[in-house]
């Protein structure tokens, strides 16, 4: 088995090199409005967005920074697949412009726009980031009523284009079966509040790049694409960044194509390709070894577990987890022009 995945080092407005109807999971964070340190980027695609920051209009600002991503979402929409899904971690903001301070709702402006798209909104995740902040109020600490609450989550937006997807012949419906996560983890990966994931710091050869990347960390899209795709699906993230999605997309065993208008990002890249065969392979063997410890609790509280996992021969909770198989990397090969081509483990 083979895996194909392209960084394209553009802006996302334009995807106009995929297909319409050819992509099966959109995973994605994009820069975020009304946070200072997207200020610049967000300027350079729209000079009017900076004259509404000097004149202290932090609305029309706000407005004219979601305008800027509104081309991408429609683009999204145009190559998703029906019954497909997007998933889209982005947080909200608060902001002082002038004397004004206010919250900017990121989510839910992205989120009508889907919708007006013709999105159908499923429920969202929480993801509560742990802060380093000593303290957990703002504004005028303990004198009332002038402290507001820290924000400490973002949502993770979840949607399909069009109605359930359909898994028709017998090789879909058996790439499905292997395909399946544990049900300890189902348990946990579905429930609309993560608490257990930290935000990841990045080792970027450029400040400026280093600070803009905010990436999320690996487990949230490994999460998202084992949860709402197949063994080789075709993934798309519109803003690669370090290239998180796409890594995760490699050790799931799904193709991938990346878009990233900084060019900084390449080399961080193309360094973390180098090393993901170990990476991808402890990955596996611990989500094995995390569920072989369950099992272990599991039958010392002498609660039954009925079926076997036919490839590995251990018990698993579900008839559903009986043809569930993680596929080792063998390689990752440079092809050429910020493409790589993944090789697995399949016997």
């Amino acid at each position: 088995m083979k895996t194909n995945h392209k960084v394209i080092f553009q802006d996302a407005s334009d995807l106009s090199s995929i297909p319409s109807h050819s992509v099966d999971l959109v995973v994605t964070s994009p820069p975020y409005p009304m946070i200072g340190m997207w200020d610049e980027m967000f300027c350079s695609q729209d000079s009017a967005i900076e004259s509404a920051l000097d004149e202290g209009d932090g609305r029309s600002a706000f407005d004219l920074m979601h305008n800027t991503l509104n081309p991408v979402w429609s683009e999204i929409h145009r190559v998703l697949k029906g019954g497909r899904f997007v998933c889209i971690n982005i947080g909200d903001a608060t902001r002082k412009i002038g004397q004004d301070f206010q919250l900017y709702s990121n989510h839910s402006r992205i989120l009508n726009y889907l919708l007006s798209l013709g999105f159908s909104a499923l429920p969202d995740i929480l993801w509560r980031k742990q802060t380093n902040a000593p303290n957990k109020f703002m504004g005028s600490g303990m004198l009332p009523a002038g402290a507001y609450v820290t924000l400490e989550h973002e949502y993770v937006l979840i949607l399909r284009k069009g109605s359930k997807r359909v898994f028709k012949t017998w090789e879909e419906k058996r790439n499905r079966q292997e395909s399946a996560i544990f049900w300890e983890e189902r348990n946990k990966w579905y429930s609309d509040i993560w608490m257990d994931l930290k935000g990841a710091a990045q080792d970027l050869s450029d400040k400026m790049s280093r600070l803009r990347s905010a990436a999320f960390p690996f487990e949230l899209p490994m999460r998202l694409i084992n949860m709402y795709s197949v063994r080789g699906d075709v993934v798309l993230d519109p803003f690669l960044g370090t290239g998180t999605t796409c890594i995760a997309s490699m050790v799931a065993g799904r193709n991938s194509i990346g878009f990233e208008i900084d060019s900084a990002f390449e080399d961080p890249f193309h360094s973390m390709a180098d090393d993901l065969v170990g990476f991808a392979n402890e990955y596996m063997e611990q989500r094995l070894r995390q569920h072989i410890l369950f099992v272990r609790d599991r039958l010392s509280l002498q609660k039954p577990i009925k079926y076997t996992n036919s490839h590995y021969g251990f018990p698993v909770t579900t008839r559903q987890e009986q043809q569930l198989i993680l596929y080792n990397l063998l390689e990752v090969v440079d092809v050429g022009t910020d493409a790589f081509e993944v090789s697995y483990q399949t016997s």
